[in-house]
């Protein structure tokens, strides 16, 4: 199954998290902080790992935004590798709010908001 590696803000941690458990219930790699990231170990190294062996960020969008420090490295860094011709792909998914980033505008995105069960089975179809 495909390696998915989900990047969110702080702030929408437990939306996040139960994201994260439905992908890997579904039988996928999920690469998600809490569950990576042990105590001593290097943030940088960990995240920088994780991102080299992903072939899907699942980019978790809310009323807060895309542009904390760490979320912007991470959906930087794989535009990046896209943009050199590297197999890994942007997942956009809106967890709350209205308005989609203007770096997303024109990428279709899961809508979780409207409805989490079809927003997920959208999500799970393009992972594969």
């Amino acid at each position: 199954m495909a390696e998915a590696f989900v990047s969110y803000r702080l702030a929408d941690a437990p939306a996040a998290r139960r994201l994260a458990e439905e992908v890997r219930n579904a039988g996928h790699e999920v690469w998600f902080d809490e569950w990576r990231i042990d105590l001593g170990d290097s943030i940088v190294e960990r995240i920088s790992t994780g991102l080299s062996a992903t072939a899907y960020l699942i980019l978790c969008y809310s009323s807060s935004g895309v542009e904390s420090p760490w979320m912007s490295r991470e959906w930087m860094s794989t535009l990046a590798r896209q943009l050199d011709g590297q197999p890994v792909k942007i997942l956009p998914v809106r967890l709350t709010g209205n308005a989609v980033p203007a770096i997303l505008a024109d990428i279709k995105y899961a809508d979780l908001v409207r409805n989490w069960d079809a927003g997920i089975r959208q999500l799970l179809a393009a992972i594969r």
